[in-house]
């Protein structure tokens, strides 16, 4: 076979790779549109905010805006009534790693009773963390609370999993970092309809906890 059909083939598959991955980002995003709000005002009230957990540092040393803002999201979301409890979701996989059990620190630091806080500690991946907040803690209405991209992928999942969910859009981050966000996102996206397709379930699922 000669060289130009070869390379017709390589140009024609990264066409075909592409345009799914487009397909899909722009299929998780408008089909999750009208479940987000960033008004909290209009934002409908549950019993229970999920928010997915994060690093708070850097690999520099200095404080993760994602974390900060998600943070200052649910801190905002409890004080002005629209949730009652929250629930932290995060990787603590290592000893000395652990998202939730920092995450509670940082809410309680902010006015935000400790025993309004739950902790799921084996949130290890968002599909984790949504189908854990149904099985294990039996929540099947709540508000997911993360940056946009995270809550469309948070919400997308929720929907396919007959979970009634709506999302609150902590304040994103733009720039080098954002964009490298952006674009792990879009084959995060491809990963998570696998998941799906395949009924991935989540690492652990363990005893119930009722939360309130």
């Amino acid at each position: 076979m000669t060289k130009r059909f070869w390379r017709n083939t390589v140009l024609i598959a990264i066409l075909i790779v592409t345009t799914s991955v487009w397909i899909i980002d722009y299929w998780v995003t408008s089909s999750t549109r009208a479940q987000i709000y960033t008004d909290i005002p209009a934002m409908p009230k549950n019993k229970v905010g999920l928010l997915l957990g994060t690093s708070k540092y850097l690999s520099n040393g200095g404080i993760n805006p994602y974390y900060q803002y998600r943070i200052n999201a649910a801190v905002a979301l409890f004080n002005a009534g629209k949730i009652s409890f929250i629930l932290v979701s995060g990787d603590n996989s290592a000893v000395n790693y652990n998202e939730p059990e920092r995450m509670k620190r940082d809410l309680v630091a902010r006015g935000i009773p400790g025993e309004r806080v739950f902790l799921d500690h084996a949130g290890f991946r968002t599909l984790d963390s949504i189908l854990r907040c149904k099985d294990v803690f039996g929540e099947n209405n709540f508000t997911i609370i993360s940056q946009p991209f995270h809550n469309e992928r948070a919400l997308f999942i929720a929907n396919r999993k007959g979970i009634s969910a709506v999302a609150y859009n902590a304040k994103d981050v733009e720039g080098q970092n954002g964009f490298k966000v952006l674009f792990r996102e879009k084959l995060a996206r491809v990963r998570m309809l696998f998941d799906l397709l395949l009924n991935t379930q989540p690492k652990y699922f363990g005893p119930r906890i009722i939360i309130g």
